[in-house]
C-alpha cells in the first residue's frame, strides 16, 4: 500500500506533462525508430550521390580523352593542309596540271595604252620539287618537310620528253594565211 505521494504546486503540473508509467517507454520507440530512418536514409542518399560523382568524372575523362583525340586530329590535318599549300607542293601540282609560268606581265592604262612588252610563256619546265610523300614520312600522319634552297631534285617523269598536256597557245595568224577549219564542227 504504497501510495505515492501527491505533489503540489509546480511539481504537479510537471507531473501532468508527462504520461505515467509504460506509456513513457512506448512513446520513445518511434522517436528511435525516426531516428534510424533518418541516417539510413542520409546513409543511401550519400550513397547515390558518390556513385553519381563517380560516374560524372569517368564521363569527364572520357570527354577529355575524346577532345585530346580530336586535337591531335585537327592538327594533323592542319599539318597536312600546309604541306599541300606550301609554294613548291603548289608549284609541283600546277606542273603535273600542265601550267607553266607566266611570261613578263602586260598592263592597260585607263587610256588603252599598253605598258610593257609582252612575252609568251615558257612550254615547259624541266625540274619539279619532289612530292613530299616520295621524300617518306617521319610520323603516321605527318609528312616530311621538303628540301629548301638552291638546289632542286628532277622528277622521274621530267627527264622523258613531254608534251603540254594544258591548253597549247594559239599561233598569230598572218595576213596570208587562213584558219583551218574542220569538217563537222
Amino acid at each position: 500500500m504504497s501510495r505515492k505521494p501527491e505533489l503540489r504546486g509546480r511539481a504537479a503540473r510537471l507531473a501532468r506533462l508527462f504520461p505515467a508509467g509504460r506509456a513513457r517507454q512506448a512513446a520513445r520507440a518511434p522517436f528511435v525508430l525516426l531516428v534510424v530512418l533518418l541516417l539510413g536514409g542520409g546513409l543511401i542518399g550519400l550513397l547515390v550521390l558518390n556513385s553519381a560523382l563517380s560516374e560524372g568524372s569517368f564521363k569527364l575523362d572520357d570527354l577529355q580523352k575524346q577532345t585530346k583525340n580530336l586535337t591531335d586530329e585537327e592538327q594533323a590535318l592542319q599539318r597536312d593542309i600546309d604541306a599541300y599549300s606550301a609554294p613548291d607542293a603548289l608549284q609541283r601540282r600546277a606542273h603535273e596540271l600542265g601550267m607553266v609560268p607566266g611570261g613578263d606581265p602586260v598592263f592597260l592604262g585607263p587610256g588603252g595604252t599598253v605598258k610593257g612588252v609582252p612575252s609568251p610563256a615558257a612550254l615547259r619546265q624541266t625540274t619539279v620539287p619532289p612530292a613530299p610523300e616520295a621524300l617518306g614520312t617521319r610520323s603516321a600522319g605527318a609528312p616530311a618537310p621538303t628540301p629548301t634552297g638552291s638546289a632542286t631534285a628532277t622528277a622521274p617523269a621530267a627527264s622523258a620528253p613531254v608534251t603540254a598536256a594544258g591548253p597549247m597557245p594559239t599561233p598569230s595568224l598572218t595576213p596570208g594565211t587562213a584558219p583551218t577549219t574542220t569538217p563537222g564542227r
